[in-house]
């Protein structure tokens, strides 16, 4: 199968992009994803924590990314492997994206990422500067959220945002895909949408996630969202924004593993509420997780009696 790193080069300029070239490469992925074989990015299942011949994180191997650099990769996203290793704490995002949040819950929120380590905070981008300022020095970044909730904005609307959330202090960025564009059937403008974002995110090196949204696709849209994503140097493909009609599933997650390979960040959001939930997520093939319950979580990882769970709906 063609590789993606001619594709990764022509989705800077969509107009020049061969779209029969890219079409039979999604379809091959979906043919291939669906049938559990993970195409040609390689099945995460079985792949380990630490590699045989080094000794080191499986992502960090040399065997393993010289594939990847001699397909043309000039940088490799060597965080989307999720937080600190063995710490809970770091493989999420502590996040509250509720409209009616107020100045006092973030702050709240940052207060308590500080403590426990989370990765991230994820906040609206009216939010950035400030919980930028409260997690300075903290070791806590701040992610933020672009097109959000539901990706209908156009791709340099995108980009601005993106450059204006990077401007106030986000180290990672969430965006939404075009929903309505991919079920179309439009690549072009999904393609185009989601390099805006991830250019912006690479020129600053910052991370960038791609929200498919995946309650609202068929199994095919999840493996084209995510072959686009890849071929636009993503960092991470992420289940969806908490706000749809479900969130984060242990088949979704599995699914965009397989097609994004071991290579790639996968972040589950939407309804991971405890420990069991993040486990179960982490056992698929999720590098990060999003959730508003990350003081219960970790606290249950820890055997300690638990805080109550984020509000329903909250992410």
């Amino acid at each position: 199968m063609e590789t993606l790193a001619a594709v990764v080069s022509s989705l800077t300029d969509m107009s020049s992009i061969d779209l029969t070239r890219l079409v039979d490469l999604i379809t091959a992925e979906v043919i291939a994803s669906l049938h559990g074989q993970g195409g040609g990015f390689g099945a995460h299942a079985a792949t380990p924590v630490q590699c045989s011949c080094h000794g080191l994180l499986y992502e960090c191997c040399p065997h393993q990314v010289q594939g990847v650099l001699d397909a043309g990769a000039t940088r490799l996203g060597l965080h989307a492997a999720g937080g600190r290793p063995g710490d809970v704490s770091g493989l999420i995002d502590h996040t509250l994206l509720k409209p009616e949040a107020t100045q006092a819950e973030i702050e709240a929120l940052c207060r308590e990422a500080s403590e426990f380590k989370f990765a991230t905070v994820c906040v609206n981008p009216t939010w950035v500067a400030t919980a930028a300022k409260l997690l300075r020095s903290s070791g806590v970044g701040v992610c933020s959220v672009v097109g959000f909730p539901l990706g209908a904005t156009t791709a340099d609307v995108k980009q601005y945002e993106t450059r204006r959330v990077i401007f106030d202090g986000a180290s990672e960025v969430d965006m939404v895909i075009n929903i309505g564009a991919l079920k179309s059937g439009d690549v072009r403008i999904v393609g185009r949408d989601i390099e805006a974002v991830a250019s912006a995110c690479r020129e600053s090196r910052v991370l960038s996630k791609v929200i498919i949204e995946a309650a609202l696709l068929t199994d095919e849209e999840k493996v084209t969202a995510c072959t686009l994503a890849k071929a636009a140097g993503a960092d991470y493909v992420k289940t969806s924004t908490g706000f749809a009609k479900s969130g984060a599933t242990v088949d979704d997650v599995a699914l965009m593993r397989r097609v994004v390979g071991p290579e790639m960040g996968v972040k589950a959001a939407g309804g991971v509420r405890d420990y069991a939930g993040l486990k179960a997520m982490q056992a698929a093939g999720a590098t990060r997780v999003g959730a508003s319950a990350g003081v219960k979580i970790v606290q249950e990882s820890q055997g300690r009696a638990t805080a109550p769970a984020g509000a329903p709906g909250s992410y």
